[in-house]
């Protein structure tokens, strides 16, 4: 760029911040005809935020207490999140195996979804080994050690993740420490059964084999391109010993049609794509289950979330809001939601 150039742009951001500013330089409301019709914009976004998770805290109170719950085979299939799910035996058990409370977010939606799919599949027990890409700081490597299962954690070289921001917002696991949750596993056990490795998913090591299951948790759509996140679930299968589970969440476009996010930080999946790569699979043998892309008929089902988001509001509005809760939520003007995707290798 030019310093003339320089020069307009700075002209052209300072008069641009005198239009949109609430006051002009008097301290008086700025009466400017643009401002007038966008002043209120971030108070709509807080009024939506506000009334959603108000209805999600009174959903959740209103769950009925379950005890003695024990995981039972529900025939999963491929799709997305949605309340019905989050008011189900299954996922409470799941829960309560976790020890958090039952809440409607898509999260812990993803963090029951790979459990069950693991549950079903029959390798939460002693002796099965499991892979997880891009871990973070997931609790499901401690959870998964107290059953007797072998973990190897995955997540980005360091260097590499603090380049793409994950460190700064706490979504990266730097050391082993990270995933350790004292009260879902004691220290001996993690660290005999629990292992990190740095591994780039567009790049799987050719050692990283014979798992029972792998799994990744909204990461496949942070590889660069909607192509690459499908290559990466095809490319998991490497690792697994014949009739392995593969079992994949990802960010979804629940509009079928139209345009989506590809080429980015993180893309967005669509119908199409998933019923692509299932087509994929199944041509080489691999068991796909079976799609329901019902995206639910209650009040939360129809709550879609909007920027700004927790880590971007700042301490004392979070405060004001509380905990974040929902299911869809807009991401780059798309309405979004979690999308699980379950595969068994071909035996």
């Amino acid at each position: 760029m030019s310093v003339h150039s320089g020069m307009i742009n700075a002209v052209l951001r300072a008069k641009m911040g005198a239009v949109l500013s609430l006051l002009n330089n008097r301290y008086k409301p700025n009466i400017n005809a643009l401002n007038d019709v966008v002043r209120n914009i971030n108070m709509l976004h807080l009024n939506v935020k506000t009334l959603g998770y108000e209805l999600a805290r009174q959903l959740s109170a209103a769950l009925p207490v379950q005890q003695g719950l024990t995981p039972r085979h529900v025939g999963l299939s491929c799709k997305a999140s949605i309340q019905a799910d989050l008011e189900s035996d299954w996922v409470a058990q799941w829960c309560a195996a976790l020890q958090i409370p039952v809440m409607f977010h898509r999260k812990v939606w993803e963090l029951a979804y790979v459990l069950q799919a693991i549950y079903e599949n029959g390798h939460i027990r002693e002796g099965a080994r499991g892979l997880g890409f891009g871990c973070g700081v997931e609790p499901l490597p401690s959870l998964l050690a107290s059953r007797g299962v072998s973990i190897t954690m995955t997540d980005l070289e360091p260097v590499q993740a603090a380049e793409s921001g994950w460190i700064e917002t706490h979504q990266h696991m730097s050391d082993r420490d990270g995933a350790f949750r004292s009260e879902l596993v004691d220290r001996a056990t993690f660290d005999e059964k629990v292992r990190l490795r740095y591994v780039d998913m567009n790049a799987i090591p050719a050692d990283l084999t014979d798992f029972d299951f792998c799994w990744s948790i909204c990461a496949l759509e942070h590889l660069g391109t909607i192509e690459k996140g499908l290559a990466f679930v095809e490319n998991s299968l490497a690792t697994l010993k014949p009739g392995g589970l593969s079992v994949h969440t990802t960010e979804y476009n629940i509009n079928p049609d139209g345009p989506t996010v590809d080429d980015q930080g993180t893309v967005l999946y669509q119908k199409h794509h998933v019923e692509a790569l299932a087509t994929r699979l199944r041509a080489k043998g691999h068991f796909v289950a079976p799609f329901d892309f019902a995206l639910g008929d209650k009040p939360l089902d129809r709550f879609i979330d909007v920027p700004p988001f927790h880590p971007d509001l700042g301490i004392e509005m979070q405060q004001f809001l509380g905990n974040p809760l929902h299911l869809k939520v807009a991401v780059d003007g798309f309405a979004c939601t979690c999308f699980g995707l379950l595969i068994r290798k071909v035996a």
